[in-house]
């Protein structure tokens, strides 16, 4: 009953919580906080509590490739709502599902060590980042198209992540701790905050959504890892505390990293704009 519990309450609330976040301070943020670990991390706890630390090391290693096809979720989508002026999230989401499970199930033929692994992840993040920068400018040339979320919207976003986070974990001893962890990352919270940013704030919306969903990916991989490299030696408690931090600690780097950046180019444009 516990286990029950942990699988339908744990994920949607992390949801709920940065969809909240999301309104308070921004939709970047909101997508930052939902690419963290927030429903791979319950997914991958569960299924070390259902079938031990091997399994969990060897599903968290494989959850690093899996962030490959996260990263390209969040290219696919933010480029097709780019490309759809009408909106239609279904066929968006659809469609950015479709090109996210091929890759994980191609993803899942390969077996590499933590380390190539956490490489590639961060390839493609950065990959996937600089392809959304790209179009920043004509996104954002007008204001965001905000609407009032219906009654229904968190709820909504609670029973979408229960229903999958429960789906992956009851299948996870059918499919292997290598199909179950490339699944793992699968945009779970991703869609649901991606799609509900589409369909109530347009394409401007969902793209600086996404834009924060790749920023937090660099956290997520480091959660990956440790909980790849520490499970065994160190158990399920330990190698997953180990990971929120490090996960923590990292995400604050990023952010005073970026928060410098952007000053020192406010900076120089203002100083531009001085000169003569």
């Amino acid at each position: 009953m516990s286990m029950v519990i942990l699988k339908l309450l744990l994920a949607p609330a992390l949801v709920v919580l940065s969809s909240l976040a999301g309104r308070r301070w921004g939709p970047s943020l909101a997508g930052t906080l939902v690419a963290l670990p927030i429903v791979a991390g319950p997914i991958l706890a569960i299924i070390c509590l259902e079938h031990g630390r091997a399994f969990a090391a060897r599903a968290a290693s494989a959850s690093l490739l899996g962030l490959v096809s996260l990263a390209l979720f969040a290219v696919v989508f933010a480029l097709l709502s780019r490309a759809s002026r009408t909106g239609h999230w279904a066929a968006t989401l659809a469609l950015a599902w479709l090109v996210c499970l091929i890759a994980d199930l191609g993803l899942s033929r390969f077996s590499v060590t933590p380390v190539v692994a956490l490489g590639l992840s961060f390839v493609a993040t950065a990959c996937g980042a600089k392809i959304l920068a790209r179009g920043e400018s004509e996104t954002e040339a007008g204001p965001l198209r905000l609407t009032p979320p219906p009654w229904w919207d968190l709820p909504a976003r609670a029973a979408a992540t229960a229903v999958l986070v429960t789906a992956v974990t009851t299948a996870a001893a059918h499919l292997g701790p290598g199909l179950t962890g490339v699944l793992a990352p699968f945009p779970i919270g991703t869609s649901v905050v991606a799609t509900f940013s589409l369909a109530q704030g347009g394409a401007g919306l969902a793209t600086a959504t996404l834009r924060g969903v790749l920023r937090g990916l660099w956290g997520f991989a480091a959660f990956c890892f440790l909980v790849a490299v520490l499970a065994e030696p160190l158990g399920g408690g330990p190698a997953f505390g180990t990971a929120v931090v490090g996960t923590v600690a990292l995400q604050a780097v990023i952010g005073r990293v970026e928060a410098v950046t952007t000053a020192r180019r406010l900076l120089a444009s203002q100083a531009a704009r001085l000169q003569p």
